[in-house]
């Protein structure tokens, strides 16, 4: 099984993460924080993994730091969870339509942490959550997971679609770049 957790104490945020790639269950998301504990829903249904997060964070300051440290440690978890990466696709991409939005993910699982973002999100906000944020995640995930990450968002007027389908396609990528295809480590360098 590959499995993988991490544990974040800060004097902002405490936060803990459990994936396991190979057993999808229904995830256990609580940040105090509902529009994102709803995306990351989204992105483990479409991953197909079992997720479970438990943050506590200085949410009366914003939902910032909270936001950022589940993203530095998903990144560490998925990475762990990994392993040496034997045998994975490495490569997922990902085309995902949101009623009149359509966006983009491309991604990487290559042990350098890079994130490319192409977004305008139209609304500062969504359901309370600052949409400045979302960069914010995927930012500290790509870091922290060692995944070179492309969001292109090609259209859209909505911003709760426009984000809803980035964490769908973010998922969706990622199921097929963990799938198992070989015993190999995908790399002509000989590890990633």
């Amino acid at each position: 099984m590959r499995t993988g957790n991490c544990t974040r104490n800060t004097k902002e945020t405490k936060v803990k993460t459990i994936v396991n790639i190979d057993t999808y269950e229904a995830s256990k998301i609580s940040t105090g924080v509902g529009f994102f504990d709803h995306m990351l829903e989204l992105f483990a249904f479409r991953a197909g993994i079992y997720l479970e997060v438990k943050a506590e964070g200085d949410l009366y300051v914003d939902d910032h730091h909270t936001v950022e440290d589940v993203g530095i440690c998903l990144g560490k978890t998925l990475s762990e969870s990994l392993g040496d990466k034997a045998g994975i696709a490495r490569y997922g991409t990902a085309w995902i339509p949101m009623d009149e939005a359509l966006v983009q993910v491309v991604l990487d699982i290559s042990g350098r942490g890079m994130l490319v973002y192409n977004a305008e999100l139209p609304s500062p906000t969504v359901g309370g959550f600052e949409t400045e944020l979302v960069e914010e995640f995927f930012r500290a995930l790509a870091h922290n997971a060692g995944i070179t990450l492309h969001i292109n968002v090609t259209y859209g007027r909505n911003t709760h679609h426009i984000v809803e389908a980035i964490f769908k396609a973010l998922g969706c990528a990622m199921a097929q770049a963990m799938a198992i295809t070989s015993k190999e480590i995908p790399s002509t360098k000989g590890v990633l």
